[in-house]
């Protein structure tokens, strides 16, 4: 069973508002973009929040996902990401989404969850050979995924692995597009998805 890990315990300092309810030109809130593409691909989905944010919550739940309060959300993400590893202990892999990228298509999360369902340990997206997000993990580095802490999450993981990433060309600029600004929000324009003839670039 592969389980979606929603992360969106986070602030929204620079955001000046809490920009994951913020609505995008649709009026669907930030945060429910993001949740709906990492739904599509996974058999459990799971979302990491703070203990008091109730009106998130709610709306993630209609979404179809599973609402937990991570109680050190302030030790950074890589709390948040250990804390919902260790409560979903029986997946056989994790598909790792932020809540502050909605432009990631679903295609796209879709395509690392094949990667994680064939075996591979670590899959993501590259566009134009960057790394983007979602980050799929394997079930054998589930006890190192849930013993992270600080800011910087499963980066230092990822780049001790290197040499396992299943890396999945992709023609999707949204796995690179997170919402730190509200500037950032007009960013967005000209995304395609995951495109199967690119899979044998290296």
């Amino acid at each position: 069973m592969i389980t979606g890990l929603l992360l969106a315990a986070g602030g929204s300092r620079r955001f000046g508002s809490p920009k994951l309810l913020h609505p995008m030109s649709d009026g669907i809130a930030l945060a429910v973009h993001s949740a709906r593409s990492l739904r599509a691909a996974v058999d459990r989905a799971v979302a990491v929040i703070k203990p008091d944010d109730l009106a998130l919550a709610a709306q993630l739940r209609q979404t179809g996902f599973e609402i937990v309060c991570c109680p050190d959300t302030h030790n950074g993400q890589g709390a948040s990401l250990a804390f919902g590893v260790r409560v979903t202990g029986g997946s056989t892999g994790w598909l790792v989404a932020l809540a502050d990228m909605p432009y990631i298509s679903p295609e796209t999360a879709q395509a690392v969850a094949a990667k994680l369902r064939e075996g591979a340990i670590i899959a993501a997206p590259y566009f134009h050979g960057r790394r983007g997000h979602p980050v799929g993990f394997g079930r054998a580095l589930g006890p190192q995924l849930g013993a992270l802490t600080g800011d910087a999450g499963a980066l230092a993981l990822i780049k001790a692995h290197r040499h396992l990433v299943a890396r999945i060309p992709c023609l999707d600029s949204g796995v690179l597009e997170d919402i730190d600004t509200p500037d950032d929000l007009s960013h967005g324009a000209g995304r395609q998805g995951f495109d199967p003839a690119d899979e044998a670039t290296p």
